[in-house]
């Protein structure tokens, strides 16, 4: 896949490609639609499909300018769902520039393995 997409491939930070995922980050949501459509046309002149039922996205708004609502992300015609977090390799990042959501995973996550090695049984 690195070989197929290296010519759309940005710097590390602004495309990442990881198994089967594609990270786009851009600082304007016109940005990342121009990207995705470039990785929609890169993969499909491949023979490859970008999955229109698996792919979502995260809007972070961490400035303080203007930002535009309700802005839809489209794949071909059909609408992208908006995530409010994302989990990979075990972390989750939230839109809203919060560590809440990972905080309680890694707490739960320790908690469960504390469970395993005592052996005891909490409700």
């Amino acid at each position: 896949m690195d070989v197929l997409s290296r010519h759309i491939q940005g710097g590390v930070l602004w495309c990442m490609l990881f198994a089967d995922d594609i990270v786009l980050i851009d600082e304007t949501q016109s940005g990342v639609i121009a990207k995705l459509e470039v990785w929609r046309q890169t993969m499909e002149s491949k023979s490859f499909k970008l999955s229109r039922t698996k792919t979502e996205y995260l809007e972070c708004k961490f400035s303080d300018g203007t930002h535009k609502i309700n802005v839809e992300v489209n794949l071909d015609a059909q609408v992208i769902p908006k995530r409010a977090s994302f989990k990979y390799l075990g972390s989750i990042i939230q839109g809203n520039g919060d560590i809440d959501e990972d905080v309680a995973h890694h707490i739960g996550a320790g908690w469960m393995k504390w469970k395993l090695a005592s052996d005891v049984l909490c409700d």
